[in-house]
């Protein structure tokens, strides 16, 4: 997360509709994967509420809730984006989504399943809107690739997140520390650049 605050605020930067030219399935699925592993913002968010929800619901029975809140509202707003519609401040939103997840990474905030899942569902349509107005160029079969690469990559980076949680910050807090501090400050940066 450090080193991808040194980036140029262009890579974190969302293309607009149709940027890369991506136009029959297999392409649009692995175009709409791979996002979330390279924009810093989707990549630190995503994994962020898997280790916010590894930390702060341990078992593994419920770390899945928020991760599988924020995976449906990702597609919904990626299906906003599809139709057209124009979410506004879809960049300050997913911006200060990465802030907030950092903190409640850093301080490990617990609150109930249903609060959490609806948080990280919010930040999620705004990830999800700005990934479905970028590739509205996008029909048929095309589309369907996207959406099921967006989840897909959304759900891999959750995933990771969880494992890292339990794996290694639940045993080792200044990691989580550490980690949820970089990534609130990843999130104070690019609030700052769109100010």
């Amino acid at each position: 997360t450090a080193a991808a605050a040194a980036l140029p605020l262009s890579a974190l930067a969302h293309v607009g509709a149709d940027g890369g030219g991506h136009h029959h399935f297999l392409d649009s699925l692995s175009h709409a994967f791979a996002h979330p592993f390279t924009g810093a913002d989707h990549l630190a968010a995503m994994l962020a509420v898997g280790a916010w929800s590894a930390l702060t619901m341990p078992s593994l029975r419920t770390a899945w809730r928020a991760p599988a809140a924020f995976v449906a509202l990702l597609v919904a707003g990626a299906l906003a984006g599809f139709a057209g519609l124009w979410v506004p401040g879809v960049e300050p939103m997913i911006a200060a989504s990465v802030l907030v997840l950092g903190l409640l990474v850093l301080v490990q905030k617990k609150m109930p399943w249903s609060a959490a899942a609806a948080l990280a569902g919010v930040f999620a349509f705004f990830h999800g809107a700005a990934h479905g107005f970028e590739l509205a160029g996008d029909s048929g079969m095309a589309a369907v690739g996207a959406l099921a690469g967006i989840a897909l990559g959304s759900a891999t980076l959750h995933i990771a997140g969880i494992v890292l949680g339990h794996a290694v910050m639940q045993r080792h807090q200044w990691v989580a520390k550490l980690g949820g501090a970089a990534t609130a400050a990843l999130g104070a940066f690019m609030l700052t650049k769109l100010a």
